[in-house]
């Protein structure tokens, strides 16, 4: 019975009802967003910088706490808000890693000794670009409340327990990133023109995914993805619009991962974007969409998985060898290291298309690993710095090795992690998601992706060559070992390190997140 005839026959309605504490982490992030839109109007200009930092970093580490809190409920199976929230295990994993990450890249956005540098260097006395410096500061301190709308979003994303909610927590996820793109001190052109091209292509995507999930309400008769893995076990409903609409929310999905063929948004947004900006997307939004893919693939159309493995297979394939092979052509490091983004989305479909909880928990390890490294590696760039902003061209960095020995060798360290050498977290992440594919009949994928590593492996060893064995230049950039950033570079290599040579206990908690399988 409908509201409108309960309302007509005078009967009361229920209130909803909401378990908050299941929702605490979620709403903690989208409150302290709030009052930061709240500081960002009232405050004074001087302020504002210091309580937008507090305010975000005390919301991240607070939803972080009380994310660890729920998790250490024997049995975190729980629905939330009638239903459109599924608290579990997977849920819980995928939370705390956006939330750690997330405060990686506060790191990053909240650095204002780099800029600093660079405005001076370039500034001269009565320009433009010089009363900005000393008037307006450095940062906009509107990035933060964007950040934390965009973490939220990121938060309910591989939550989201029916369609709807999902793609209003792509919404709220990919809003803030497009303005965020866009707000590049430096090189404004490519900025703006990157946001420009996230947008469009998001809205398309944002469609498809919309007409994916009205098709397969009509096919269901529900959204939420327990009922249309209930009427694919009945085998009942219209094909058509079951296949139509899978295949197009998979369109949505495979664009927040920038799997081939909708990939070309990728090197563009991460060269025009603020590379702390880049660092927050590179690692939070894959993690948060290849969270929601999971839910989908393996709670709603688990069944289905014979009709939507082929396409994956062939998605998986594309995306590791055009991403590896691409990338060869690169000279800008940060265009590389998109590429290089698209092939380990290759890789992680591997994992996806095991359908097996060694598969869900080699992908989960593996999304951890990735973002590590890829916060600690745009962590670097940021580091390295002339006149002209982020020294992002390749035979910029000629020579690095002998100007600086410590931040090469660190970068050096992130591309072999990235290249899956061993000892590093790259090798475990690749063998665990490699193994659980072999194990699941996926062997020629498999191959595939080791071919494609081995291929990738030469532009990440050209970079060091050229760190380490081209003479520098003259005028060569200058790194700025700004604290904050290199304490992210730190922590970014340290979990490097650990995840690559005792693993296991993150592996272990990966797998036990891995049992507590997706609630319907």
């Amino acid at each position: 019975m409908t509201a409108s005839t309960l309302l007509a026959q005078g009967a009361d309605i229920p209130a909803p009802h909401i378990e908050y504490d299941q929702l605490g982490p979620t709403l903690l992030v989208f409150g302290a967003a709030l009052v930061g839109v709240l500081v960002e109007a009232f405050a004074g200009r001087a302020a504002r910088f210091g309580a937008q930092v507090t305010l975000t970093a005390l919301g991240l580490v607070g939803a972080l706490g009380w994310t660890i809190w729920l998790a250490a409920d024997s049995k975190p199976h729980h629905v939330a808000a009638e239903g459109a929230i599924g608290v579990d295990g997977p849920t819980l994993f995928l939370q705390g890693t956006i939330l750690i990450l997330a405060i990686l890249s506060l790191m990053l956005i909240a650095e204002r000794r780099n800029a600093h540098f660079t405005a001076q260097a370039s500034a001269l006395p009565g320009t433009e670009a010089e009363q900005e410096t000393t008037a307006a500061g450095i940062v906009q301190t509107e990035v933060f409340p964007l950040m934390l709308f965009a973490v939220g979003g990121m938060l309910m994303f591989p939550a989201s327990n029916d369609l709807l909610t999902m793609f209003v927590a792509l919404e709220v996820m990919s809003l803030p990133l497009y303005l965020l793109c866009g707000l590049a001190r430096r090189r404004r052109l490519l900025s703006q023109e990157a946001a420009v091209k996230y947008f469009l292509l998001g809205a398309f995507s944002s469609a498809f995914f919309l007409y994916g999930t009205a098709l397969l309400y009509g096919y269901a008769g529900s959204v939420r993805l327990g009922d249309i893995a209930a009427q694919l076990d009945k085998d009942a409903g219209s094909e058509t619009l079951l296949l139509a609409g899978v295949a197009l929310l998979s369109v949505g999905l495979l664009f927040k991962l920038g799997a081939v063929p909708f990939h070309m948004w990728k090197p563009d947004v991460y060269q025009g974007a603020p590379t702390p900006i880049t660092a927050l997307m590179a690692s939070c939004t894959l993690v948060a969409a290849f969270g929601a893919m999971l839910r989908v693939y393996y709670v709603g159309l688990e069944h289905l998985k014979w009709d939507w493995r082929p396409a994956m297979w062939g998605v998986a394939i594309l995306t590791m060898v055009a991403g590896a092979i691409i990338a060869i052509t690169q000279t800008d490091l940060k265009r590389m290291l998109a590429y290089s983004s698209i092939a380990h989305a290759g890789f992680l479909l591997t994992g996806v298309i095991a359908t097996s909880t060694d598969g869900l928990s080699s992908t989960l390890f593996y999304l951890v690993a990735y973002g590590f490294t890829t916060i600690g590696a745009f962590a670097v760039i940021t580091m390295v710095r002339d006149t002209g902003g982020e020294a992002a061209h390749l035979s910029r960095w000629a020579g690095l090795g002998k100007r600086s020995p410590v931040v090469a060798g660190a970068f050096a360290f992130f591309l072999l992690a990235f290249a899956g050498i061993p000892l590093t977290s790259g090798f475990t992440g690749k063998f665990a998601v490699f193994k659980a594919a072999v194990e699941a009949g996926a062997t020629p994928l498999v191959v595939v992706g080791v071919l494609s590593s081995a291929i990738a492996a030469f532009f990440y060893v050209r970079v060091i060559v050229v760190m380490f064995f081209s003479e520098p230049e003259a005028d060569g950039p200058t790194v700025v070992a700004a604290p904050v950033t290199a304490a992210a570079v730190a922590l970014g290599l340290a979990a490097t390190v650990v995840l690559g040579v005792l693993p296991q206990p993150v592996l272990d908690l990966a797998g036990h997140a891995a049992t507590q399988m997706f609630v319907r």
